[in-house]
């Protein structure tokens, strides 16, 4: 993990990007409610609620997301590359997650098959696996986190990458975010007594 920047360095407009199932929306949720920003899950603007992922046309994309980039505070999760280099003119700093790609794909699965209210998903959440998308998280999308590391080191942005999900959890503990899910809560610091 690069080094862990105080959050307030990264200022009120934070990307946060990341292979598929890396853990973006879980992030983003955690970071909105600390510092008491909007957060803008881009797959809940891309796909149409009470579908099985549909995509909206790509004009209406752009143009809901164009909106929600014109907020004053955000933290916005999603990669999708039509509208990247506009969103990363305008944000204030960027996290990027990637973790092993048997990490993703297991929980790609278990968000599928058990987490049907998770951070993230689309209202109305008809989800099914789909082989298309294991394929995705499995094969396609597996150097996906240091092209996108690449890119936020590249545009100068102040930024922290994150690796594996020991280091996003000493992430969460660093800054002070509630992780959400109890079963996997990292363990907390003890301070020793003398």
């Amino acid at each position: 993990m690069t080094p862990v920047l105080p959050l307030h360095s990264l200022g009120q407009r934070i990307v946060v990007l990341g292979p598929s199932n890396a853990g973006k929306p879980t992030l983003a949720a955690a970071l909105g409610r600390k510092l008491d920003i909007a957060v803008v899950h881009l797959d809940q603007l891309h796909h149409q609620p009470n579908t099985n992922w549909v995509p909206r046309p790509r004009e209406e994309f752009h143009a809901l997301q164009r909106a929600a980039m014109l907020g004053d505070a955000w933290v916005m999760d999603g990669n999708y590359s039509g509208l990247f280099d506009e969103r990363l003119a305008r944000a204030t700093g960027a996290i990027v997650l990637d973790d092993g790609h048997w990490q993703r794909t297991g929980r790609y699965l278990r968000r599928t098959l058990f987490e049907h209210h998770r951070i993230g998903s689309l209202e109305g959440n008809k989800d099914s696996v789909k082989w298309s998308m294991l394929h995705w998280v499995f094969v396609a999308s597996r150097h996906n986190g240091a092209r996108y590391r690449r890119t936020v080191a590249a545009a100068g942005l102040p930024h922290v990458f994150c690796q594996s999900l020991r280091q996003v959890r000493d992430l969460y503990a660093a800054w002070d975010l509630a992780w959400p899910y109890p079963a996997h809560r990292p363990a907390q610091k003890r301070e020793r007594r003398p």
